[in-house]
């Protein structure tokens, strides 16, 4: 097989920036060749966070939003080829998964059709760059009655798998899913990632995230508004399931401690419960029987997160994706890259058995250079 530059393009529900990444795929498996870490201007950020809650004009807002996105994937993928020498000649395809505004897959129905929307013009991103964008990649799935999500567990079976050995695959963006890398794949959303987190320290401390999990670690946790917390019916369901920003938001959290009536509690102790929720709701999906567990995402960047991972996976190994090569910051760019590879050789991009799609489909859109 010749080998192939694919450009991925992730912008996730923390809405910091976008992940622009280039992979190369060939005989040989695959190898990040760059990567890029390109800002989401603020003004950009709160219209974002806007218009992915219900409000008025939304029709308008939709259209602009959609050509500003497109054109600020396209600035992020020619800078990532100035920043690595990288010709766009030289770029098979670029993979952009879009800026995610709804995500409604059947398993949050209760009737009516489901639905997932990612905005971010590919017509834009074509345009702009002169080169060839494949896009959409969600929808394709939801149609054959599946939940558009997760999609990652795929790129990491074709990736990470090992035969032989029981490897678990998380992903810790704005919200969390697993890919368990046994003889069948499975995987889905497990919850929050660092969506609250973040949002909590924004609002108390005036900072993007809690770097390192310091701030938490200086906490303690509530019991009372843990149990709380664990109650979310969204932990309760089967797979295969998904989940956004419309189930664990700063809204839904505060309701919470209402409920759990912890008003007193300090923030520095919310923030440690947030983290402790979050490593419980990721590792109840683990198997007793896992050997190996990969982070990767921001997630895997806040230490104290994974110290707690750790200690509720006490006999397996939790490290991240980059003792498998790929540096867990640049995975989900580069399981867009790989899809935009799949589409464009007409090969599946889900795997039913995670989705709940009826069966294996060629995923995304294809806008010619």
């Amino acid at each position: 097989m010749k080998d192939s530059l694919l450009l991925g393009l992730m912008s996730g529900t923390s809405l910091d920036a976008v992940d622009a990444a280039v992979l190369k795929i060939g005989a040989n498996g695959m190898s990040l060749q760059g990567h890029l870490n390109y800002p989401i201007p603020p003004s950009l950020r709160a219209e974002i966070a806007a218009i992915s809650h219900a409000g008025d004009n939304e029709i308008e807002r939709l259209g602009r939003l959609d050509r500003q996105l497109g054109e600020l994937f396209a600035a992020a993928a020619l800078a990532l080829l100035e920043h690595t020498g990288i010709l766009k000649q030289e770029v098979r395809a670029i993979g952009s998964h879009g800026q995610t505004i709804r995500h409604r897959p059947p398993s949050a129905q209760a009737g009516g059709p489901a639905f997932t929307l990612q905005i971010g013009d590919p017509n834009c991103i074509a345009e702009l760059t002169g080169i060839t964008t494949v896009a959409d990649f969600r929808r394709r799935d939801i149609a054959a009655g599946g939940e558009g999500a997760p999609l990652a567990p795929a790129f990491h079976a074709a990736a990470f798998h090992a035969p032989g050995i029981l490897r678990a695959c998380v992903n810790i963006g704005g919200l969390s899913n697993v890919s368990l890398l046994d003889t069948q794949l499975s995987g889905f959303d497990t919850g929050p990632g660092n969506t609250l987190l973040d949002a909590w320290i924004a609002r108390h401390k005036g900072q993007a995230f809690d770097n390192n999990g310091a701030w938490a670690a200086r906490g303690q946790v509530s019991t009372r508004l843990l149990e709380q917390l664990l109650q979310h019916p969204y932990l309760h369901l089967p797979p295969p399931k998904s989940t956004g920003k419309e189930d664990f938001n700063l809204n839904w959290l505060d309701q919470q401690i209402s409920v759990a009536a912890c008003h007193q509690l300090a923030p520095v102790d919310v923030q440690a419960t947030l983290t402790e929720y979050t490593a419980l709701t990721i590792s109840e999906c683990l198997p007793a029987t896992v050997q190996e567990v990969y982070m990767c995402g921001g997630g895997a960047l806040n230490s104290h997160l994974m110290q707690r991972l750790q200690a509720h996976s006490p006999t397996a190994t939790v490290t991240t994706t980059g003792a498998l090569g790929i540096d867990p910051q640049w995975v989900e760019a580069a399981a867009f890259a790989w899809l935009a590879f799949q589409c464009l050789e007409h090969l599946p991009g889900n795997n039913s058995g995670v989705t709940g799609a009826s069966g294996p489909r060629v995923l995304g859109g294809v806008f010619p250079a």
